[in-house]
């Protein structure tokens, strides 16, 4: 974002300076620059275009003088704004000497690093630092091209954050942390957070970016994926946006993992499982080959370590042109000279020949460490719309997981069930017919699947509400349409045990 010019790494604010930053927050919040002021300032359309890089609308917005218009153009914008606008704003000597505000000219200030505002889950206002131009995530090359630099808040680190489990536990793990968001959310729930990364300015950044959003300070340790992990130390959660980028060499650190194809997702979901407590979950955004002549969903069972249940799901795939070309643009390549672009999009698509790679999936790999015989691993494609935040969806899904492990059929006859809110039914077939030709399920909430289930299986789930026992309401719908109850209540388990395991039908004990 902001002035190409700004792209090259600066010097960072100190991380030692807690009263400072303390200082530089209230300014903040007492300007109103938080997620929720800048809608209001800005307007939705101009908020958006920031979001993609688009600093043009916002810069309209902000032609006042206004403190927070000062702030905007400052930390959003990279303007160079008169000292003495500043000071009636900010403690403007304390960040100057604290390196949050560099001198421009002989009466302007400019800021050292981009702040965002981003709105925590329970409202919390926080506070993202990332290098200039960088405070959203290499969208169009802009600010991305520096060895090193560090990104600050895209889709996939909201992702991330939405999908992931939000339970109190004593220790968390962001590896590869950035600028420090995954770590920021997961102060919130946990006692202890380490955070991780190759790259020391990350850390220096993460640092920042706890201080500045108030939250406690993290154990930030420098090093790729486990490294700087005791081979003893296990965690509650492990989460990771990793440089997941499956490219012909490593130009970006922020970006890609500089292993060959997808082994550094491989690697990291490998190691995973021996570094997780009872219980504990990681959680991660991940790419993966479809390689010729192999199933992908059998490469990622492959992937889940012994000893954990998986859930896998792919959000998206992309044949390799398209997967080029999107990682070309996000580096800005298409910017450089056309003979260059040519050459690189020619090794981008010589290393997918070479591995036999037709298609590159995109999603989210979650492991819980289980003490089952037989660990569950679901992988399954899901490109529809979904409602985030999934955390509680996640967790739910391995609440089932346990609940169908432990029952066979007598048990789940013996069961009562509830119809998950947010359930409606759906009938499907001509106009003016007299029976419907199927029934459909539908969630509103979550992963908002949908399900086709027989006249049965419609009547079961409509009067599931926790009372009667499933086998009760078997015999009764047997009664009602003059069907043998042992041959029902034979059939019907396996289609209880997938309206529980996709989340329709929830144990009522």
């Amino acid at each position: 974002m902001g002035d190409v010019s700004h792209t090259s790494l600066s010097p960072l604010p100190s991380s030692d300076r807690a009263d400072v930053a303390a200082r530089l927050r209230d300014a903040l919040l007492g300007a109103s620059f938080t997620a929720d002021g800048l809608l209001d300032l800005l307007g939705a359309p101009a908020y958006a275009a920031l979001a993609r890089s688009e600093t043009v609308p916002a810069l309209r917005a902000t032609r006042g003088d206004t403190p927070l218009e000062t702030l905007v153009r400052l930390f959003l914008l990279q303007q160079p704004v008169p000292h003495a606008r500043v000071a009636d704003v900010l403690p403007v000597q304390d960040c100057l000497e604290s390196g949050w505000l560099t001198r421009a000219g002989a009466d302007e200030v400019a800021a050292t690093v981009d702040i965002r505002p981003y709105g925590g889950p329970g409202g919390e206002d926080w506070f993202i630092v990332s290098d200039l131009g960088c405070a959203v995530g290499g969208a169009g090359g802009i600010g991305s091209r520096e060895e090193g630099v560090v990104l600050g808040v895209g889709g996939a680190s909201t992702t991330l954050a939405g999908i992931t489990v939000r339970t109190p536990v004593s220790a968390a793990l962001d590896l590869g942390t950035g600028s420090g968001i995954q770590a920021l959310h997961a102060a919130q729930h946990a006692t202890r957070v380490i955070a991780t990364d190759l790259n020391p300015r990350a850390l220096h950044i993460t640092a920042l970016t706890l201080a500045l959003s108030g939250a406690p300070a993290a154990d930030l340790r420098e090093g790729s994926l486990f490294e700087p992990i005791a081979d003893d130390e296990t965690y509650d959660l492990i989460v990771s946006n990793p440089p997941f980028v499956i490219s012909p060499g490593a130009r970006l650190t922020y970006r890609d993992g500089g292993m060959g194809g997808d082994d550094l997702c491989r690697t990291l979901v490998q190691q995973a499982g021996d570094r997780l407590s009872d219980g504990g979950y990681a959680q991660f955004l991940a790419n993966w080959q479809h390689v010729e002549g192999e199933e992908w969903q059998d490469r990622l069972r492959s992937w889940v370590p012994r000893g954990c249940d998986a859930w896998i799901v792919q959000r998206e795939v992309q044949d390799v042109t398209q997967y080029a070309e999107l990682w070309l643009r996000d580096a800005g390549d298409h910017r450089d000279d056309p003979a260059e672009y040519q050459a690189r999009y020619d090794a981008w698509l010589d290393e997918f020949e070479a591995r036999k790679v037709k298609a590159v999936g995109f999603g989210w790999i979650t492991l819980r460490r289980t003490a089952a015989a037989e660990p569950s691993i679901t992988v399954e494609e899901w490109p529809h719309s979904i409602e985030q935040p999934l955390g509680e969806t996640v967790r739910a899904h391995f609440d089932r997981v346990d609940y169908l492990r432990a029952s066979d059929d007598a048990a789940l006859l013996d069961g009562h069930f509830r119809l998950v809110a947010e359930v409606v039914q759906e009938q499907v077939g001509l106009p003016g017919a007299e029976d419907p030709e199927h029934v459909v399920l539908r969630q509103h909430r979550g992963m908002r699947r949908a399900t086709k289930v027989d006249t049965v299986g419609a009547g079961f789930a409509g009067v599931c509400d926790g009372t009667l026992s499933a086998g009760r309401i078997l015999d009764a719908i047997a009664q009602l349409v003059g069907e043998d109850p042992v041959l029902l209540r034979d059939r019907t388990p396996a289609q209880i045990r997938l309206l529980v395991e996709q989340g329709f039908l929830e144990p009522a004990e």
